[in-house]
């Protein structure tokens, strides 16, 4: 079973009979010839990934425990409120969703460019034959190029793919660009800190992969509202094909995010198995490290983020709303749709 892999076998695309070009952009991916869309750079990467976790269990660990589920929680607006705006003629608070969505993807193309220290320097066990041990061999740098395309060969990621479905959906509009947050991770220091217990770098890493996977996490809720707005029969009525066609491109997202999830699972459960070495000299068990810090991440994305996410979004929509010439109606449909 293969477990070493060149940055080439994990970049390489397959042979697609099809492009796939959106609204005129030219998107990464692409179909086979019965139609079925396929992620890009997939065509060894997928197999990779399926062969270190298989090599994971066989030395009797698994890929990190966690899901999407863990972020079941307050929203602002939730999908019953958005549904609401968009019939009532306030479908801005939407389209901003998906610009800034599409606009926080972009920022994802760093990791096809950023140097990412080397584990194996504070790692006991050879991880030549892990994921871990491919991170500078094309693991993140497909992951970043997914998220932020190819502009220089013309060709969209995910950044690209929202911007257009966005426009699928809702064809010209004059809103103005929203406000996109600088930062949607954890703020560093928050909660139960950087595992100080390893040199900077490696510790940055690995608190950077849990918040990774949380964004990931939290991605995929809102990616499955969406897809399910755009699919809903009683909205976008006179651009009814356009939302389908929208919707059907944010299901080609949430397949590339498979990927994503999966890999990012599997370095931290191979993180879990490993011994690493401690700024003091000594040692300590990976799961040492990485569950205390994930508990404090989902106590963040769970119990505190939530709440502050949408009293900073609550005021700019009742405000939105109020200026609608029926607004004290609609507040008080929206206010009753809360969760």
């Amino acid at each position: 079973m293969q477990l070493r892999f060149s940055e080439d076998e994990l970049m390489r695309e397959h042979e697609y009979a099809r492009a796939q070009v959106v609204a005129g952009h030219r998107l990464h991916g692409g179909f086979d010839a019965d139609g079925n869309y396929v992620s890009p750079r997939t065509a060894i990467r997928n197999q990779a990934i399926d062969n270190w976790t298989r090599a994971l269990r066989a030395r009797g660990g698994d890929l990190f425990e966690a899901d999407s589920s863990l972020l079941a929680g307050v929203r602002m607006p939730n999908t019953g409120q958005q549904k609401l705006l968009i019939r009532e003629g306030l479908g801005r608070s939407f389209w901003n969703t998906l610009t800034i969505t599409g606009t926080i993807e972009a920022r994802g193309r760093f990791l096809a460019d950023a140097p990412i220290p080397s584990f194996q320097s504070v790692v006991i066990e050879d991880i030549s034959e892990m994921a871990l041990g491919h991170l500078n061999t094309g693991l993140l740098k497909a992951h970043g190029i997914d998220e932020g395309g190819e502009p220089a060969k013309g060709i969209g990621g995910h950044d690209v793919m929202w911007f257009a479905l966005r426009d699928l959906a809702f064809g010209e509009t004059d809103y103005p660009k929203p406000e996109v947050p600088a930062n949607i991770s954890r703020p560093e220091g928050a909660g139960d800190g950087p595992m100080p217990e390893l040199p900077r770098p490696q510790a940055r890493i690995l608190a950077f992969l849990m918040n990774l996977l949380m964004i990931e996490f939290r991605a995929e809720i809102g990616f499955e509202a969406t897809e399910a707005l755009l699919r809903d029969p009683e909205l976008f009525t006179e651009r009814r094909p356009q939302a389908e066609e929208a919707a059907d491109v944010v299901g080609r997202i949430r397949q590339d995010e498979e990927v994503h999830v999966t890999s990012l699972r599997l370095m931290l459960g191979e993180a879990r198995q490993l011994t690493f070495k401690t700024v003091d000299g000594g040692t300590i068990a990976g799961r040492e490290l990485i569950d205390p810090f994930w508990e404090g991440l989902v106590r963040w994305a769970t119990v505190e983020q939530p709440t502050l996410v949408a009293e900073r979004n609550r005021g700019p929509l009742v405000e939105r709303i109020l200026e609608h010439p029926e607004g004290e109606r609609i507040l008080q449909r929206f206010d009753a749709l809360a969760t």
